[in-house]
């Protein structure tokens, strides 16, 4: 049980959203465990269209995960739990009442509202309430909101196993980041890796060129993909990656091979990073 926290500054375009949900449905698949994407965002669309219609907000064609209670965990979700949290009676069995799944027993979210996820009333309770959820679920990824309260973004940081720091292959991005982590005791510690998203293999900052400068030993990265990124508009990001499981045997050269093969090695280097922090503690 871990809690992965995707952060970025919040000023550059790093795709973190996607990179999460990229990771997650790949581990959700090939690993068959529980894993709860938490959002924090005041607007849940990314998110939601990844996996969902966007006029229907019901799954495309991957239904032979029968989902539970879809609408009212759509409508309820974070909000429904706050008001659980304010009466004290949160527990790790009644969160799952309020999430929407994707595939069942494996891949579920929690929304937050979609008006006031970022208002100090509501973010307030997502620490305690992603705490709780890490008694059930095999791995949880937060997808943090830069816009929520810098207390609350600390404090769900510090909780955290892992963060995951997000860039792109700006270097106004990576000098950035270099310098918040000189002064920031969580970017700084070896609970935080670096990913590199809408990665393009053509860049001339490379990962080996930004974990050279960086100083870092291994940067993961989320190729830019076009049938990903499609597919994450129409809710089609499931169909795409079954397909895969399917199917293995693409061409090496194959854009679509290559972009499978790195989310692999990161999901790879993030289950290996928990069980390396949990033997030093």
């Amino acid at each position: 049980m871990a809690i992965v926290t995707f952060w970025s500054n919040g000023r550059e375009q790093t795709g973190k959203t996607l990179s999460m949900v990229a990771i997650s449905t790949y581990m959700a698949i090939e690993h068959n465990i529980k894993i709860l994407l938490v959002s924090t965002a005041n607007n849940n669309d990314v998110l939601h269209n990844c996996y969902f219609d966007k006029q229907t907000g019901k799954k495309t064609t991957f239904g032979i995960f029968a989902p539970r209670n879809t609408e009212i965990a759509m409508q309820s979700g974070m909000e429904g739990l706050i008001r659980i949290a304010r009466s004290n009676k949160i527990s790790a069995e009644n969160i799952k009442d309020y999430t929407k799944v994707v595939f069942k027993d494996t891949l579920e979210i929690l929304f937050s509202g979609k008006e006031n996820g970022n208002d100090e009333n509501v973010s307030q309770y997502y620490p305690e309430i992603v705490k709780t959820a890490n008694q059930y679920y095999d791995l949880i990824f937060v997808d943090l909101d830069t816009n929520i309260d810098e207390s609350i973004q600390r404090e769900m940081m510090r909780n955290s196993d892992l963060v995951v720091a997000n860039i792109n292959q700006r270097l106004a991005c990576v000098d950035n980041f270099k310098a918040e982590r000189q002064h920031d005791e969580i970017l700084g510690s070896k609970k935080t890796i670096v990913l590199a998203g809408r990665y393009d293999k053509f860049s001339r900052y490379t990962a080996k060129n930004i974990s050279k400068y960086l100083g870092e030993k291994n940067i993961i990265t989320v190729p830019y993909n076009t049938l990903f990124f499609d597919s994450a508009e129409v809710g089609q990001v499931p169909d795409m990656f079954f397909e895969f499981a399917k199917n293995k045997n693409l061409d090496r050269e194959d854009r679509n091979y290559v972009f499978f093969q790195e989310i692999s090695k990161a999901s790879e280097m993030i289950q290996y990073k928990i069980q390396e922090l949990e033997m030093n503690i």
